[in-house]
């Protein structure tokens, strides 16, 4: 049986690595490493370019280290894609050719269940994506005001009975029972007494959760703008999103990228008009095909974007959207 790192199937590998049309000789960056998967793909495209691959996750560092070893121009480095401009620094690296970010959790975390993420199986309510982060899926409850819970399982979950689950979670937090993933999942049941069997909300619920515990978009929208700022002329960004609040900030981003900047004078009259820095490489995202889905069941939910640095001289281009006003 073959190594979790090399059993495990990337999300629409093809389709990212297509978009980021890797170089022999670029310099690339996969954000979230995982077991290595698309990192593998790219470093055996690559003759003389280098691999840079990044994992909060311990246990991810560790297999996709094993999966790249064979590749002397891949490292991996344990950090949070929002710490890429420290990483880049240290390994003495001024500029990109493209950036992967395959966003979510990982089915080797979701079937793992010590780690706390799914409720299919009783483990501790951890939910950490680093485990040496102070704060865990239970501490983080425990510390949570009743508005709190409610406002992460809107934002994160688009949960509608928010309200009645914050007050059984809040409950159960109050006399103990809040320790396992297991009370999590009865804390959701009690609340929606009315429903037979599991209610689909337990699944959003914790989806919520975890993204509150690791602060997950407060993290994307900052390593993406780091990796923004480290694109070489014609780089890409090609980000794999799973949920509509990752794809919300990937969306929002890429379009401001995409926009002339427009600076005011005092009076409210355009004063100037900067140019755009980056075009969009996808119009619309990329959904798997049905024989995608078919293969890995876990690539339903994703999107696939992309943008480009433009390549033109930036005099020049300011001087003619300048003209134009």
């Amino acid at each position: 049986m073959p190594p979790a790192s090399e059993s495990h199937v990337p999300v629409m590998a093809e389709t990212a690595l297509e978009l980021m049309r890797i170089r022999p000789d670029g310099v690339y960056v996969d954000a979230t490493s995982g077991a290595g998967g698309h990192g593998a793909r790219i470093a055996a495209k690559l003759r003389g370019g280098r691999l840079i691959s990044l994992d909060r996750d311990q246990e991810a560092v560790t297999m996709s280290a094993a999966r790249l070893a064979p590749y002397s121009c891949a490292t991996v480095v344990k950090a949070n894609y929002s710490d890429l401009d420290e990483v880049l620094r240290d390994a003495g690296i001024a500029a990109l050719d493209g950036v992967l970010f395959d966003l979510g959790v990982s089915s080797m975390q979701l079937d793992t269940a010590s780690r706390g993420f799914s409720f299919q199986a009783d483990g501790p309510l951890d939910m950490r994506m680093d485990n040496s982060a102070p704060t865990d899926a239970q501490a983080w409850l425990a510390g949570a005001s009743r508005e709190e819970i409610y406002s992460a399982l809107r934002d994160y979950g688009d949960v509608g009975p928010a309200g009645r689950i914050a007050d059984k979670i809040r409950a159960r937090v109050a006399c103990g029972q809040m320790t396992r993933t297991s009370d999590l999942a009865a804390a959701v049941t009690e609340a929606l007494d009315f429903v037979s069997g599991t209610p689909v909300e337990v699944r959003t619920v914790f989806q919520a959760i975890r993204m509150a515990v690791n602060e997950e978009l407060k993290h994307l929208d900052a390593g993406l703008r780091q990796a923004g700022a480290k694109l070489a002329p014609t780089g890409r960004i090609v980000a794999i999103t799973f949920h509509s609040g990752e794809d919300r900030v990937v969306k929002q981003l890429f379009r401001a990228w995409t926009r002339p900047e427009v600076r005011l004078a005092p009076d409210g009259r355009v004063k100037e008009k900067r140019a755009p820095t980056m075009k969009l490489a996808t119009r619309k995202p990329v959904l798997p095909t049905a024989d995608e889905i078919a293969r890995n069941p876990r690539s339903k939910s994703a999107k696939v974007r992309a943008v480009e640095r433009i390549l033109f001289a930036a005099a020049k281009g300011q001087e003619d959207i300048n003209a134009a006003y």
